[in-house]
């Protein structure tokens, strides 16, 4: 039987063919934030609590990368022992020009990134139990035309 695929944490992301992180924008300004009430302040929203929801870019450039040579907190979940690093992206929004960390697709490494390459949002597996494949977002590089 198959596993239903439910968000690791609810109210961050959608699923399907055109995932996005759901973040928000100031009512008075262009600034956005995520996740959308616990993003960053903008000095200028100082007093401002008042969010729209908008749906970020699922696409942008990497503006730095390292390996996470220890777990990460929750929601992430250890399935392997010992823990195996994971390789994490802080990566530009194209419209929004906020930087959002995420973990990279499995398999990429960081001889694999540069800073400056193009990448595009997923949602690929967190973790599995009984019942449910627990999703999250995660990068990986954009195939230029002509790559497969």
């Amino acid at each position: 039987m198959a596993k239903t695929q439910v968000p690791a944490v609810e109210g961050l992301f959608t699923m399907g063919d055109d995932p996005r992180l759901i973040g928000g924008k100031g009512q008075s300004n262009d600034s956005y934030f995520f996740p959308k009430n616990m993003g960053g302040n903008d000095p200028a929203l100082i007093g401002e609590t008042e969010r729209e929801e908008v749906l970020l870019s699922n696409t942008g450039t990497i503006w730095s990368f390292t390996t996470s040579s220890y777990p990460p907190p929750k929601p992430y979940v250890i399935t392997t022992e010992p823990f195996v690093p994971i390789v994490i992206a802080a990566v530009e929004l194209d419209n929004e020009k906020i930087v959002v960390l995420g973990q990279m697709a499995e398999g990429i490494t960081v001889e694999d990134l540069s800073v400056g390459m193009r990448v595009r949002m997923i949602i690929d597996v967190l973790f599995e139990d009984e019942e449910h494949q627990h999703m999250v977002w995660k990068w990986e590089p954009e195939l230029s035309e002509g790559q497969n």
